[in-house]
């Protein structure tokens, strides 16, 4: 199957996440038909809930859905290769079988880049689908400042001249 349409999707949904000062991540949830079963994007700040991924987003609406006993061999096309938490939650949730990913995610991907979650030996995974449009996406968030970020505590010395 091509994933370009579905990458495309997930791609969106970052972009509206990074509209609202979300880190900019888009994941859906897809069947063997190419159906999409679920969508989400991160809402991390949205809602005060740093495990508010893209991915529990889109765990919570298939739970909430009763999908969960009734699914096999889903793929999950996401912008951002998983964390090490959402990695772990798509390797024991029983039904993802493929995992697609635009950009490896250096600081704490799940699927290989920093810790191959174990759980995933039964999952493949393929990273690199429009990766670099997922980095420009990321990069233009990182640019920006966080609004929910403490405020900086350093006190800094005057310089005599």
């Amino acid at each position: 199957m091509d994933w370009s349409a579905h990458m495309n999707k997930s791609l969106c949904l970052a972009k509206e996440a990074l509209e609202v000062g979300e880190v900019p991540v888009g994941c859906i949830f897809v069947d063997d038909d190419g159906n999409i079963l679920a969508s989400g994007r991160n809402t991390v700040n949205e809602t005060k809930n740093a495990t508010r991924h893209a991915e529990l987003n889109c765990v919570d609406t298939i739970v909430k859905a009763g999908l969960v006993e009734k699914l096999s061999n889903i793929t999950v096309v996401v912008t951002v290769e998983p964390c090490i938490m959402c990695a772990s939650v798509l390797a024991n949730i029983g039904f993802c079988t493929n995992i697609i990913y635009g950009c490896a995610n250096d600081r704490f991907g799940g699927c290989g880049t920093v810790l191959a979650v174990p759980g995933l030996k039964n999952c493949k995974v393929k990273g690199g689908l429009f990766g670099d449009q997922a980095m420009d996406l990321l990069k233009q968030f990182y640019k920006g400042q966080n609004p929910n970020a403490p405020e900086n505590k350093v006190k800094k010395k005057p310089v005599n001249l």
